[in-house]
């Protein structure tokens, strides 16, 4: 008998990520085990892979399936957890997820603890903190990859919170399957729901944490998550989260292409100094100046995790909609004035 429907999607999922990670890593860092039994080559050689888990059904169901999966495909497999440090005994519960990732094979493991700032508010903070650490262990230990456990369920709620912000079609894109330096991160259960995870715990009897921030009405992921979508699928029906994870693909199928536009198209709107010209700005269409506009900002030194389409936006007026107005003070000390025809910015 197969494992059980859950464990065998979770699997799979993991199973395709790991295909993915072993055609880009280096011919060098392929060995020939493509079986259980089959000799794997020297640690040295094999590209590794890393779980982050930080306790929860989504994060063991990604942990047990890689640790199931990653042998059979010759790649070593580890993991990390996130201490932020937020909670009282959060050291212990870092200590005990840690214990738990070796307890399935899992090696390297390594529990990292971070200090959480306050920029952005203390959802975005812990973001930052989070992956700024993941970024560091997978450097330090050359991973090829880090594995997220985000589901659709997930990626629904992010849909949700990018519209309420404004923040354009790219907000509404989510999550990508993969993202982050060289695609290091990958999220392999964005196609499945969260029940689906919590099953293949439950039918492993794999320890789940709740952690007790998802269902504060303090953090406004846990009010989309318990209030907002629950009503919304009240009134709509059961796809909700199905067409809102359906949205962020065809958004993010859109605002790739004209992202790859915008880069195109912005060396034409540049004078001989690099200045970019307003008039050159103007003619573009509006989605397409609006990103030429953003990466300009982002390339003097706005933090682009800062910018929101109201800060593109009073740019953006500065062409369009020229009064003679004065400066626009943009995140990360970043000002922008209309000069002479053309959009002048300096940091600081």
């Amino acid at each position: 008998m197969g494992p059980h429907p859950a464990v065998a999607a979770i699997r799979l999922a993991v199973r395709r990520v790991l295909h993915d990670v072993l055609t880009l890593a280096p011919p060098a860092s392929v060995t020939s085990a493509s079986a259980p039994g089959a000799s794997a080559a020297p640690h040295g050689r094999q590209p590794l892979v890393l779980a982050a888990c930080s306790g929860g059904a989504d994060s063991m169901a990604l942990a047990s399936a890689l640790a199931f999966e990653a042998p059979r495909l010759g790649i070593r497999a580890g993991g990390v957890t996130v201490d932020h440090g937020l909670q009282e005994g959060s050291d212990l519960r870092a200590a005990e997820v840690a214990s738990r990732l070796t307890a399935f094979g899992l090696d390297p493991v390594e529990a990292v603890t971070v200090d959480v700032g306050r920029d952005g508010g203390p959802e975005a903070a812990a973001r930052d903190a989070r992956y700024a650490a993941l970024d560091a262990v997978a450097e330090r230990l050359g991973a090829a990859a880090i594995l997220l456990g985000h589901t659709r369920d997930d990626q629904a709620e992010t849909v949700l919170l990018g519209l309420a912000r404004g923040s354009g079609i790219r907000s509404l894109s989510g999550m990508a399957v993969t993202s982050g330096v060289g695609g290091r991160y990958r999220r392999p259960f964005l196609g499945l729901d969260r029940q689906t995870a919590r099953k293949a715990c439950m039918v492993q009897s794999l320890p789940v944490w709740d952690d007790p921030h998802n269902s504060d009405p303090a953090y406004t992921r846990s009010r989309v998550r318990h209030e907002a979508l629950p009503v919304l699928e009240k009134a709509l029906g059961k796809g909700v989260v199905e067409a809102l994870a359906r949205t962020a693909q065809l958004s993010r199928d859109d605002a790739d292409a004209l992202d790859a536009w915008a880069a195109t198209v912005e060396p034409s709107v540049r004078d001989d100094s690099g200045g970019l010209e307003c008039a050159k700005l103007y003619a573009l269409p509006p989605a397409v100046r609006r990103r030429v506009i953003r990466r300009a900002v982002i390339a003097a030194g706005s933090p682009a995790g800062s910018l929101f389409a109201r800060h593109i936006e009073e740019v953006d007026r500065l062409i369009t909609g020229w009064r003679g107005q004065g400066t626009i003070n943009l995140p990360g000390r970043v000002a922008v004035r209309r000069q002479g025809g053309r959009l002048v910015l300096r940091q600081g």
